[in-house]
């Protein structure tokens, strides 16, 4: 509700009487404080004060939604000069950590909410999908649709293209990584299915020209995948058209790695992953330049055209959650995206072979987020059937 006045907004609330705990005594330091804004009756807390935006001060390390304890930076401090709360107020909190936790439910909740309009919002692009298992931020599905040339014999991403410049200049979806996005003509694709699609998509993906790079641009300030604070590097992967090749579905028999390479593991068709050496300086990033020169004197990896290096690549593989989690909260792309037979064609930049991922923790990213068992098993006994907590879940 908009209201013309402070004094306008004190008296709705006055009325209301169990909205806000105003008295006398609030209205008298709205009055002192010249304060032009409304308190808006549906809010629980109304915290209103002052930012200085030359003052900062330190804040962090806390835990985080991509699953990592955020180091410490200098933030915009706000002054406090007022505080009101509804009667029997609710100060909400949560737990934050790998997913699932936190944004798991709040994205449920914004994907029902936001699926139905996106075709309104965003003009060719049928549904989109923010990968909660990969940190929300770092990896974005997407559905569009290709009607510019659709009489090719061989068709290749046009609106596609146009559609992904769309969806990463709206809103918060501007902060994706790695945006996928693929045509779906017959309409059988469930962007949820996170399977079934990277299936569709890299069963039809040519890396020659399908590749799209963005560097020295923003991305998540809980992204430490960068070399910078708040910067790093995006791609967008854009296939379309028939299928290209099969995918694997079991780890190529003639699969010889190089040393210091170990234990690959099939992800899911036509996704491996292989341990690498620790990444422990500046010469560690010269191990995956070493590894795809290596790989592209071997067999061919044609049914398997993502191959991800990791620290532990049993996690991994042990389900797609893991293997998402990994690569793309742990990988930036104009850095650590590497391929068999890469060359650059009028500054396009694509491979012939397979896509490598340099998906190892790095010195500068921020340290994973352990949940300690003894607090975790605490949180669960007061949440259980008449527990401390149980009333409120």
């Amino acid at each position: 509700m908009k209201h013309r006045s402070t004094r306008d907004a004190v008296e709705y609330l006055r009325k209301g009487g169990y909205l806000l705990q105003i008295d006398e005594e609030v209205d008298a330091h709205l009055e002192m404080a010249g304060i032009q804004h409304p308190v808006y009756a549906e809010a629980d807390f109304a915290i209103m004060g002052t930012i200085n935006p030359n003052q900062t001060k330190p804040e962090g390390p806390y835990g985080d939604h991509h699953g990592y304890y955020s180091l410490e930076h200098e933030f915009p401090v706000m002054q406090v000069e007022h505080v009101w709360h509804s009667k029997d107020a609710s100060w909400p909190f949560t737990v934050v950590g790998r997913p699932p936790q936190e944004d798991t439910t709040f994205g449920q909740l914004i994907h029902d909410l936001t699926d139905p309009i996106i075709p309104s919002v965003i003009p060719g692009v049928k549904a989109v999908h923010a990968v909660d298992a990969a940190g929300v931020h770092s990896l974005l599905l997407a559905i569009g649709s290709e009607r510019y040339m659709p009489h090719l014999e061989r068709p290749e991403p046009q609106d596609l293209l146009t559609q992904a410049k769309a969806i990463l200049g709206n809103g918060q979806l501007s902060l994706a990584k790695y945006l996928f996005i693929t045509n779906d003509p017959s309409n059988e694709l469930d962007i949820h299915d996170i399977e079934a699609y990277l299936h569709h998509l890299l069963s039809r993906v040519d890396w020659k020209r399908d590749l799209h790079f963005q560097t020295q641009t923003t991305i998540d300030t809980l992204d430490y995948s960068g070399r910078r604070f708040n910067q790093g590097s995006k791609v967008v992967i854009a296939a379309t058209g028939p299928p290209q090749r099969a995918l694997a579905t079991d780890l190529p028999r003639d699969l010889t790695l190089p040393d210091g390479f170990s234990n690959p593991q099939l992800v899911g068709p036509g996704i491996i992953a292989i341990e690498a050496p620790h990444f422990t300086n500046a010469e560690s990033s010269k191990d995956l330049q070493s590894f795809v020169k290596n790989m592209a004197n071997g067999p061919s990896l044609e049914t398997v055209p993502i191959i991800t290096l990791v620290d532990d690549s049993d996690f991994a593989a042990r389900s797609m959650s893991n293997w998402l989690w990994t690569t793309f909260t742990r990988s930036n792309p104009a850095c650590d995206v590497d391929g068999i037979g890469a060359k650059s064609v009028n500054k396009h930049w694509g491979c012939s072979g397979s896509l490598m991922i340099d998906a190892r923790i790095k010195p500068h990213h921020a340290p994973p987020l352990i949940e300690d068992p003894k607090v975790t098993a605490k949180v669960d006994a007061r949440a259980t059937r008449g527990g401390e907590l149980a009333k409120y879940l």
